[in-house]
């Protein structure tokens, strides 16, 4: 039944249709961007991802969207500009997901990087690390509010001795001479966030299809071969323009459409998240920001009552899955010994781990921490066969300038004009939401009930949780997991978030998996719930809960000793 339903709706309408102007391969950020933009110029096309959307890199991020105040030093001044008017848009199209982050910097110094820093800005070179004093770090802050300035959308930075830095944050080690503090943004549920700039896509040209669990196995004269991962069939859609937005696949992918590249070189990294309330207290609702003795930049802050710790930045093949070893767990507890000496951290106190591949440009002999942020289109045409455009590079702060960027190129391949741009323009549950306490209660009370179920959806869904309000109501609606989940909502999930698998709901629909929530019984609860909504019988049932309990425990580092949720 559930195949038979994928076949005649979703992947059916593509392989009937035949034929769209683009096909876009890999829905990352990048490529989902790509598709808004193209979509809402009225442009056919058909978006696929050979796993879930929004399951790769995109997943796998420090969940900051920023400047990145650390590319200065790089000389990226272009990126960094781009960054922040990014970020501080964001703050505005996509308040549901994108909050603005207090950053605390731990400064141990006065002048000590001086002579070490412009070296690295010439050469790329890490060099012996060094740490960076006050000085520097006032001189970066101060240009790095230059570019932010955006009629207060964040507040400037400031700088303090120990006695208020401690005062502040007393926990932190009182062996620092200052503390720097200024302001990013976070991004709550990136993985949502993505599906919304999806469904905005979908929704703003019929001819705009998207479809996961779909991978291009091979190019033509006409367009790009597919392989439906779910059924194992295969089918030919003709296409003008071919875009490769992988990310750090994207070798793999030219590959497989018959042309080898070698435009990567990522690098790997690792997060863990705490359930640690001494240490999620310790931060003060802050982001603490650092850099590490050996000139690696780490980060540890709150996050949905958990605390993130990140990140490495190690060399990877993009061959082999990325996963979370227990050296770099060690070297997140070091880091945080250095910061918070008073605060004792374990093994058991880790709920979740993750880990991915930064889709970076391939770097030679330049240092992990040097390679460019920035990104670049590369353009391949074999003689009688479509255009492929492949997009090195990227990150998620940039994602809708990159998208509007790629989107020209892709328009002048067409031969088409510009008829509208994404600056400004609001993002899915980011639409009408309300701006002060006072209103997102009125706004509560008015669309959800201002229940603790209600603020659940709000928090997931932004103001998109009125419709599924509507949608729970039109039938009876069954608790699952509490307040986390119920019948309904899968439901939803299936019907309009494209849902196919339970570690869809259990990774990205849901923070169940980031929260440590997702136990052996919340697994099986989902499965058994999901079965009938989409035709699995007992033993696809048995595989999807096996293979979901098999992600937590491998891809993602967690195993029943290190995470005793699981073994609940």
């Amino acid at each position: 039944m559930g195949e038979t339903i994928r076949e005649r709706d979703e992947v059916g309408a593509a392989r009937e249709s035949g034929r769209t102007s683009v096909v876009i391969i890999g829905a990352g950020i990048n490529g989902i961007s790509t598709f808004r933009d193209l979509a809402m110029q009225g442009v056919d096309v058909l978006l696929v991802e050979r796993d879930d959307f929004a399951s790769g890199a995109t997943a796998a991020s420090s969940h900051m969207i920023h400047g990145g105040i650390r590319y200065l030093e790089n000389g990226e001044f272009r990126l960094v500009k781009e960054s922040v008017q990014e970020r501080n848009g964001l703050l505005k199209t996509a308040p549901h997901y994108v909050k603005p982050l207090e950053t605390t910097i731990p400064i141990y110094s006065t002048f000590s990087g001086i002579l070490a820093a412009p070296l690295r800005f010439l050469t790329h070179k890490q060099g012996k690390p060094t740490e960076r004093g006050a000085f520097l770090i006032k001189v970066g802050l101060t240009l790095y509010d230059t570019f932010s300035r955006d009629g207060g959308t964040v507040q400037r930075h400031r700088f303090h001795g120990r006695k208020k830095s401690l005062a502040a944050l007393p926990e932190l080690d009182p062996n620092i001479k200052y503390t720097a503090t200024y302001y990013d943004a976070s991004v709550h549920d990136p993985e949502r966030l993505a599906l919304d700039v999806l469904r905005d896509g979908e929704a703003a040209h019929p001819g705009a299809r998207a479809l996961n669990y779909v991978e291009a196995v091979g190019l033509d004269a006409s367009g790009v071969l597919l392989r439906d991962r779910e059924t194992g069939s295969e089918f030919h859609v003709a296409a003008d323009v071919v875009v490769n937005a992988s990310g750090p696949w994207t070798d793999l992918t030219n590959e497989a459409l018959g042309t080898g590249t070698t435009f990567m070189g990522g690098t790997k990294g690792s997060h863990i998240v705490l359930d640690h309330p001494g240490l999620l207290e310790a931060t003060g609702g802050r982001e603490i920001f650092f850099e590490h003795s050996d000139g690696r930049i780490v980060l540890i802050y709150p996050l949905k009552d958990r605390v993130l710790v990140g990140t490495t930045d190690l060399e990877a093949d993009p061959r082999e899955p990325a996963r979370c070893t227990e050296e770099e767990v060690d070297y997140f507890f070091a880091l945080i010994a250095h910061v918070f000496p008073t605060i004792a951290v374990d093994r058991s106190q880790i709920v979740y781990r993750y880990s991915g591949i930064r889709p970076l440009p391939h770097h030679d002999d330049t240092a992990p921490g040097f390679v460019s942020r920035d990104y670049r289109i590369e353009r391949r045409q074999d003689a009688g066969m479509p255009a492929v455009l492949s997009l090195v590079g990227g990150k998620w702060t940039t994602f809708r300038a990159l998208g509007e960027t790629l989107g020209d190129r892709v328009l002048a391949e067409l031969g088409r004009e510009r008829s509208t741009s994404t600056k400004g323009v609001r993002i899915g549950g980011g639409n009408g939401y309300p701006k002060t306490p006072r209103r997102r209660i009125e706004w509560l009370r008015q669309n959800v009930g201002d229940t603790a179920r209600g603020r659940v959806l709000f928090t997931r869904y932004g103001t998109r949780a009125a419709d599924v309000a509507d949608f729970l109501a039109l039938e009876n609606d069954e608790p699952l997991l509490g307040d986390a989940l119920s019948t309904r909502e899968l439901a939803w999930m299936v019907e309009h978030e494209k849902v196919q698998h339970v570690g869809d709901v259990v990774f990205r629909r849901t923070s169940l998996a980031f929260t440590g929530d997702a136990d052996v019984d919340a697994i099986r609860t989902i499965a058994a719930a999901l079965a009938p909504l989409l035709g699995w019988d007992a033993v696809r049932t048995d595989a999807e809960i096996d293979d979901t309990l098999s992600t937590l425990r491998d891809a993602h580092g967690v195993d029943a000793t290190g995470s005793a949720h699981l073994a609940r």
